[in-house]
């Protein structure tokens, strides 16, 4: 009896176990690794990555949409040239992954697979799979249309000022790729981002303490 009593205990233990296992993120752990059929290595933390920094680039480009037509200072349309070419591309990156590793790739309202086009589509990112809340750094759609109604100086300082908080919300979420991230590809984007916003959000605050008051 004391024997079939520790059987069962164990046995209950492991079911206890397995069970909680699966109620966490649906599906293991963060760190728990994949195969893809193309021979990728990722894990959960790069599903969530690239899950997540679609829309989050796809936001900044239609930040960078909101520029265009408008007479801005040199400097800061030559930064909005520089996020376009950036982010656009590792938009097309991130999509390739998730779709290779058979992830769906979450909707946004900038169409990404031409997202080297200006049309600005609209601000509402429903329809993404993961809620604006969990992503730091993005705008709700009233400050997306408060930026767009403004005008001259003043655009060009609330841009500034929102281009920063979502570029600080970018770096946040790198750094959790880089100590939770699996796929290297995915580390060295998560690497780039943080070293190439950080140097741009150096410069916006240089542009922004330069505006005339």
């Amino acid at each position: 009896m004391k024997k079939l009593a520790t059987a069962f205990a164990a046995g209950a233990l492991a079911l206890t176990l397995s069970a909680c296992s699966e109620g966490n993120g649906g599906g293991g752990n963060a760190h728990a690794q994949q195969t893809a059929a193309n021979g990728d290595v990722f894990n959960t933390a790069d599903v969530d990555f690239a899950t997540a920094m679609i829309p989050h680039h796809a936001q900044a480009l239609v930040m960078v949409d909101l520029t265009r037509g408008r007479e801005l200072s040199p400097q800061v349309q030559h930064l909005t040239d520089q996020i376009q070419a950036a982010q656009a591309p590792e938009i097309e990156q991130m999509v390739d992954w998730l779709t290779a590793w058979g992830e769906p790739v979450p909707a946004t309202t900038r169409d990404h697979l031409n997202s080297g086009d200006h049309g600005v589509s609209g601000h509402d990112m429903g329809g993404t799979d993961m809620p604006d809340s969990d992503m730091p750094g993005m705008m709700s759609d009233e400050q997306l249309d408060e930026l767009d109604a403004a005008q001259g100086q003043e655009f060009e300082a609330m841009w500034l000022e929102l281009m920063i908080a979502h570029h600080e919300g970018a770096i946040q979420m790198a750094q959790e790729e880089q100590e939770d991230g699996a796929f290297t590809e995915a580390v060295a984007l998560a690497e780039s981002i943080e070293t190439s916003q950080q140097d741009e959000i150096d410069h916006m605050r240089k542009l922004l303490a330069d505006l005339p008051s």
